[in-house]
């Protein structure tokens, strides 16, 4: 006769949280592969201890499917009450930061703001922030039961607030999505919580501190903005600043050099030296000539260089910045740019001077849109080009202008360096933030 096999006990799994469900499913596994062995064992049992086994698996089958409904339900659960903070993902899915309330400024939203406080503070103050049931007595006593139901839902009403102040407190003017949801499911909470009593926080009010959330983070993005554009103003007068003292200095030099020559002019003159005479006559005209350049180019906003420079040690083979200068000489802007904020000097693969730069830059930048680095910032001057497509299109735009082009970098202080033959190893992965709140 075989053997009988013991029929396997199975104990559903009493799981709390996410470790629960996940080791209650790795058992299942474990289980069903019991399941097998003994499968296999009944081929040498008579029918009365089939009959017996099947029963008996038939048992512990019914308790597999009960327990994995319950997990399936302890997930949903657990994932309705999850809201997702992982800012990784979310900036990668952001563009353009768009408002949802466009005002002029930042004073206009702060203005819009204190409005939308006073308006939560007088539905706080006024009782219409909280939602409750009426009608619930304490011992006989309604006066009781309204007293309870008061101190809850005010208890319930802070308990939100304080969430919705740190919702308020924290906003981002890319994470505005995920902060209204945290707040969404607050409330929730506090209705699932108050349920009995039928308290819950007012749609109304829940309204308004949803758009004092939306209102605050475009605040911020307006804010930030603004600075941006200060920024950017203060960089552009400081170099306006330096082109008109080297105006100023140069017609200074000039000035000089022309009254040098005016007083050994008045000598020769006065000698009878006709011949010298005018020679130093000639050169005071190109004197006064390039004195004439100088203020036309000073009083001309739109006269400058356009550039074209490189930094393949700081920014690869495949980038470059077109942008324009008034100065003098052009090269000390590009020294400027290339200072102590970049590890390498930048290469300079081509200066145009034209009486209408700003033109010039403003076409190199058109036709180069699709192959801006800062699709935000417009202001920033870098594209995805190599220094020889850079090259086809100045011809093409430029034209005469377009005196001589350095196709290849020099990149002088970067091969010294010999960094580029060091065989560097891409940085390791950033560990992505998962974390998540449970309210």
């Amino acid at each position: 006769m075989p053997q009988a096999v013991t029929p396997l006990a199975v104990t559903p799994a009493r799981s709390g949280g996410l470790g629960g469900i996940f080791g209650g499913r790795k058992r299942a596994e474990e289980e069903n592969e019991e399941l097998r062995r003994q499968i296999n064992a009944l081929l040498g049992m008579d029918a009365a201890a089939v009959a017996a086994e099947a029963a008996a698996l038939q048992t512990q089958v019914a308790a597999l499917r009960a327990e994995y409904t319950t997990l399936q339900a302890q997930v949903a659960t657990v994932r309705a009450e999850l809201v997702r903070t992982s800012t990784e993902a979310e900036l990668q899915e952001v563009g353009i930061y768009r408002y949802q309330h466009p005002l002029a400024d930042a004073v206009a939203y702060k203005a819009q703001i204190a409005d939308l406080t006073d308006r939560i503070k007088a539905m706080a103050r006024g009782g219409t922030a909280v939602e409750a049931a009426t009608g619930w007595t304490i011992n006989g006593s309604v006066a009781e039961g309204r007293k309870m139901v008061a101190q809850y839902s005010k208890l319930m009403l802070r308990a939100y607030n304080a969430e919705a102040d740190n919702c308020v407190a924290r906003v981002q003017p890319h994470r505005v999505h995920t902060t209204i949801e945290r707040l969404d499911k607050v409330a929730t909470t506090i209705a699932r919580l108050g349920k009995t009593m039928g308290i819950r926080i007012g749609p109304d009010y829940h309204r308004l501190r949803v758009h004092e959330i939306t209102l605050t983070a475009d605040y911020r993005a307006k804010v930030e903005e603004e600075k941006e554009r200060v920024r950017e103003e203060r960089e552009r007068q400081r170099e306006e600043r330096a082109a008109l003292l080297e105006f100023e200095r140069e017609k200074a030099r000039l000035a000089k050099e022309q009254s040098h020559y005016q007083a050994a002019l008045a000598k020769l003159q006065a000698k009878g030296d006709l011949a010298g005479a005018a020679d130093l006559e000639a050169k005071l005209a190109e004197i006064g000539e390039a004195i004439a350049g100088v203020e036309a180019r000073e009083a001309n906003i739109r006269t400058g260089y356009v550039y074209v420079i490189s930094n393949i040690g700081a920014f690869g083979p495949n980038m470059v910045k077109i942008g324009m200068t008034r100065r003098l000489d052009p090269e000390d802007r590009v020294r400027e740019l290339g200072d102590a904020s970049v590890p390498f000097k930048f290469d300079t693969h081509a200066l145009i001077f034209s009486h209408d730069a700003v033109g010039l830059e403003a076409r190199l930048h058109a036709a180069l849109d699709k192959q801006r680095v800062n699709k935000v910032n417009t202001r920033r001057e870098f594209f995805y080009a190599d220094p020889a497509q850079v090259r086809d299109l100045l011809q093409e735009i430029a034209g005469q202008h377009l005196v001589a082009y350095h196709e290849t970098p020099e990149a002088l202080e970067w091969r010294a360096s010999g960094t580029h033959k060091q065989a560097t190893q891409p940085p390791a992965a950033p560990v992505p933030s998962t974390m998540a709140t449970v309210v």
